[in-house]
């Protein structure tokens, strides 16, 4: 019995590809037939054929007319922050300070750099240094850091929001800071 519906299946699989007129009917012990030959009581049924796709050849594959092999297409970035330091976070007497940039996908794209600014000002001359760049001295106020990512021309393919952060340090003024504590 498994035979006759594998030899029925495999049927009908190859004249749904051609596309092709089945007949069914079922028998005086209730078992279904499928033919491409018409029988006395069977049904007529049209099988459409099975969908294929084909690709259409691209300009720069081999073969297709460049010669030359395509480059994949890069993904961009789903998005990029700054991590640290976080939104309106205060830090107190520090000389430096870390600016951590994290991007989605975490791995930079070939040729894809990181560039920061605070308060406008290029980190590290503007040079890209990966994802940490280091701000110091750390001057006293509050201040906004911002990263981009771009690519190797330039342009850019991702860019954070603005993060705020807040420098408190000692003042040379303060009489306080002068006093001797005993020991």
């Amino acid at each position: 019995m498994r035979a006759l519906a594998f030899t029925l299946m495999s049927l009908l699989c190859s004249l749904a590809l051609a596309g092709a007129t089945v007949y069914r009917w079922v028998d005086e012990n209730g078992v279904v037939h499928y033919s491409d030959q018409p029988h006395a009581n069977a049904e007529k049924l049209h099988v459409n054929a099975a969908q294929s796709y084909k690709p259409a050849a691209l300009e720069n594959s081999p073969g297709g007319g460049g010669g030359q092999t395509p480059t994949p297409a890069v993904a961009p970035y789903r998005g990029c922050a700054i991590v640290q330091p976080q939104d309106d976070q205060s830090f107190a007497n520090i000389d430096s300070l870390t600016v951590v940039v994290q991007t989605d996908p975490q791995q930079l794209h070939t040729g894809d750099r990181v560039y920061v600014t605070v308060d406008g000002q290029a980190l590290n001359g503007g040079s890209p240094t990966g994802a940490q760049f280091v701000l110091s001295p750390v001057e006293r106020g509050t201040h906004t850091a911002q990263a981009q990512v771009k690519d190797a021309g330039g342009a850019v393919q991702c860019q954070t929001p603005a993060v705020t952060f807040h420098v408190q340090q000692n003042s040379v003024l303060n009489p306080n800071n002068n006093r001797i504590t005993p020991h």
